[in-house]
């Protein structure tokens, strides 16, 4: 019976020391620790780092004295007390699991963003979770509405580099302005938003169209890549243009209008995402 008392024990966490020196105190108590090894066969070397678990752990109490004595959590409150520990790790491995689940699969797809609020919602959901660094090329208009969340992530620790069309001003981010941001909009047809948050996820997209504005947001690392890396080759063109202007200008025309000619497949030399 004893025997199978202890392996029942063993199964709830217990030592094969500890349940015998607990199984010890419920058939007699209070004991001294000397008391309770000579009961249990727990050998005395071993007993009141034995007896010193089981009181961190609650499942027997002291008496302070000059010599202590100790007791035993009741088999009921014991059984209780586990149980309620049980249900809750249960609960939290339930929880953690749903969420490592639900973040692995969100780093396999890409979602749809439709309506110029939702998208911007969702550039603010970016913005919050970031922990070290924001890459956001933004048009005057989205960056009013996007601020404040920027500033707290600025507050709080995050670089924020900002690419910007139209005249931006930051006192807390690095605001680089595209070198042709009052043209661009025409040429493009219309205004668009990417942001990388941590180089782990990116939101993307056409927002002025209002309810018809389209974005896709994604952790998939086959877009966060290259539309991260796309956007800090911007960067590295604001740098160049602004040390180099006259010089690139003399070769490929104001605001390098010949290049962008060049790549375009239009008559028009416009851009064409927007029909």
């Amino acid at each position: 019976m004893k025997g199978n008392i202890l392996a029942i024990l063993k199964n709830l966490d217990f030592t094969e020391y500890e349940a015998k020196a607990y199984l010890t105190l419920l058939e007699e108590s209070p004991l001294t620790g000397y008391a309770v090894a000579k009961n249990s066969g727990v050998p005395r070397s071993k007993i009141y780092e034995v007896l010193d678990n089981l009181a961190m752990r609650g499942d027997i109490l002291v008496s302070p004295g000059s010599t202590p004595q100790y007791t035993p959590v009741p088999a009921k409150e014991l059984i209780k007390s586990r149980r309620i520990k049980a249900e809750a790790n249960l609960q939290l491995a339930e929880k953690s699991l749903a969420e490592f689940e639900r973040s692995a699969n969100d780093r396999e797809n890409i979602w749809n963003i439709t309506g110029r609020n939702e998208i911007l919602d969702k550039v603010k959901a970016c913005i919050v979770s970031a922990q070290k660094r924001i890459l956001l090329e933004v048009w005057k208009e989205e960056f009013e509405e996007l601020e404040s969340e920027l500033r707290q992530a600025s507050e709080r620790g995050v670089d924020v580099t900002i690419i910007a069309y139209g005249e931006i001003v930051s006192d807390f981010a690095n605001v680089y302005l595209h070198y042709m941001g009052h043209k661009i909009t025409e040429e493009y047809g219309g205004r668009w938003i990417v942001i990388s948050g941590d180089d782990s996820e990116v939101v993307a997209g056409i927002v002025s169209l209002g309810k018809d504005s389209r974005a896709a947001w994604t952790m998939h690392v086959g877009l966060v890549m290259p539309i991260t890396e796309f956007m800090i080759h911007d960067l590295y063109l604001m740098e160049i243009m602004e040390k180099h202007k006259d010089l690139l200008e003399e070769s490929f025309g104001k605001n390098l209008v010949n290049l962008r000619r060049k790549f375009s497949i239009h008559p028009d030399f416009k851009k064409h995402y927007i029909k």
